[in-house]
């Protein structure tokens, strides 16, 4: 084995633990009471019990949190699948100067920071005289998920067939009959791909919910835990719920994996 290969090695496990270690660290200390991170005070699954049972302070500020968080993503993370799908159909099918301008204007909301999209969406609900809450943090969310979606679709539609769109409408089929049998079963694994990433950035987004959530209170999971964490310290049951959501999170990229795997060696 040359020099090069063992420090290209070295440099993937440094980067593997600086990137896991601290997720690691939270689940390790998720099974001891301390509400100090890094405090250990023995082996406990009263946390665990605490979280599932709601026996803790402001339990129901954290729940409903929760709750918001799933339900929004969820939201947003469908109707930016259905648009971005849409939008990478109507993208793809464009020529020359249009194709490279609307593939240019897809990719600004990505590099855009998340602060400057908070802000001008902010701007432009007041200005729209939108009252900000639930409908207004939903709106956000969909607006920059959907061009994710659109980056996951657009390969799919490389690797598609031409001809088979216009083969279905020669053989009788509508546009929407074509579309719903022949394009989405093979645009899905983009699809997927797309919600899986816009579920997963809608979970994690706090500049753009700070600015659009309004003043009546409605909290996601990081708007709570900042406000937490303003107060002094975060509430200890919080290392059990990322525990938690990190292991679904894992569980179902790897169930997807397995079957992208599994139908790559059908083929």
């Amino acid at each position: 084995m040359n020099t090069r290969k063992v420090f290209a090695r070295i440099y993937i496990w440094i980067v593997l633990v600086v990137l896991y270690a601290p997720i690691l660290f939270i689940a390790v200390f998720s099974f001891t009471e301390a509400k100090s991170l890094g405090n250990w005070t023995g082996f406990s699954m009263n946390l665990y019990k605490n979280l599932f049972t709601g026996s803790m302070q402001n339990s129901s500020g954290l729940i409903s949190a929760v709750e918001n968080t799933l339900v929004i993503a969820l939201i947003a993370s469908v109707i930016a699948t259905l648009l971005g799908t849409v939008a990478a159909i109507g993208i793809f099918n464009l020529k020359g100067r249009k194709k490279n301008v609307m593939n240019f204007l897809n990719n600004i909301p990505m590099i855009n920071p998340d602060i400057i999209t908070g802000v001008s969406l902010f701007l432009l609900f007041v200005f729209l005289h939108i009252s900000q809450g639930y409908t207004t943090v939903v709106l956000a969310h969909i607006t920059f998920c959907t061009p994710y979606v659109v980056l996951n679709v657009m390969p799919k539609l490389s690797q598609l067939n031409p001809n088979i769109y216009e083969a279905a409408l020669d053989l009788g089929a509508t546009p929407m009959q074509a579309l719903r049998k022949v394009l989405v079963p093979a645009l899905r694994p983009g699809m997927i791909s797309g919600f899986i990433l816009s579920f997963t950035m809608s979970l994690d987004d706090f500049a753009v919910t700070f600015f659009t959530r309004g003043t009546i209170g409605l909290d996601t999971l990081s708007t709570y835990i900042y406000a937490d964490a303003r107060k002094g310290g975060l509430t200890p049951e919080l290392k059990p719920l990322m525990t938690i959501l990190f292991l679904l999170i894992l569980v179902v990229l790897l169930i997807i994996n397995i079957r992208q795997s599994k139908n790559s060696n059908k083929k």
